[in-house]
């Protein structure tokens, strides 16, 4: 299916952003399509993260625009929002170092994204209404339900931290997962990762896109990684995008070979 056929997801315009002086992103434009899996990839200091940031509404653009456009077709312009806001329009996002609570339980990490969709008011709660032990139980049964998808549903009750590093990365992905998004941000999800554990990676990469029809841009600098699961790869360097186009169209991209990726082994 070409891109003009498909629903827009997110739109930027000619974004750039500038700390002090210093341009971290230069007139960025880029459209990310609905169901769409692109790579965005680049040596550190590219400005990678920063457009991550601009597209989480960390950051607000010095100049240009950003648009998203939620499952309803609404349309916001993203500037500095909060995290909840963001959830709200159906972004959610994971970061190169684990952020979980580490101290709580998987099940109860995973609650804590459930919480926008919670149907209670503090009435409910305090007085422990119908309502209230309806809607804790049917929190539950999302939080298995996902927990089974990733083969994590036997560590509900262990602490977030306990887990090995692979399971945690994994934990990590279901908790954005379960805020519903229209488009899932991956900063370097293979980060630290073996190579058994980035092969299952891949695989768990694709599953969530067939599985929860979505959106998935992904930082990455395991170029095999890449290469195997990105439709589209996006190249930054010194804040500004030298390159965009299919795996195979980047691996012959003389100027991408020569400052990046050196040789790919198949």
């Amino acid at each position: 299916m070409s891109n003009d056929t498909r629903n827009i997801v997110l739109q930027a315009s000619d974004i750039s952003i500038v700390f002090g002086g210093l341009c971290a992103v230069s007139s960025f434009s880029g459209t990310l399509y609905e169901n769409e899996l692109v790579g965005l990839i680049g040596p550190n200091g590219a400005g990678k993260t920063t457009l991550f940031n601009l597209f989480s509404g960390i950051y607000a653009p010095t100049a240009g625009q950003i648009t998203f456009w939620d499952r309803n077709g609404g349309m916001h312009l993203l500037k500095k929002e909060t995290p909840a806001t963001l959830n709200k329009f159906g972004i959610a996002r994971t970061f190169q170092n684990i952020r979980l609570f580490g101290n709580l339980s998987v099940g109860d990490n995973v609650r804590v994204a459930l919480h926008a969709s919670r149907t209670v008011n503090p009435l409910d709660v305090l007085i422990r209404t119908g309502r209230y032990r309806r809607d804790e139980q049917l929190m539950t049964e999302k939080m298995r339900h996902l927990l089974g998808l990733f083969h994590i549903a036997d560590k509900e009750n262990e602490r977030a931290h306990n887990l090995p590093y692979g399971e945690q990365r994994k934990l990590e992905i279901v908790r954005a997962l379960a805020s519903r998004p229209r488009l899932l941000l991956l900063d370097e999800p293979a980060a630290g990762m073996n190579p058994q554990e980035t092969e299952d990676l891949m695989r768990l990469i694709n599953f969530i896109r067939t599985e929860f029809s979505l959106t998935i841009l992904l930082i990455e600098h395991d170029m095999k990684l890449v290469m195997g699961i990105c439709e589209r790869i996006m190249v930054l360097d010194y804040g500004r995008v030298i390159a965009s186009g299919t795996p195979d169209e980047i691996k012959s991209h003389p100027q991408v070979i020569k400052a990046y990726l050196g040789e790919i082994d198949e």
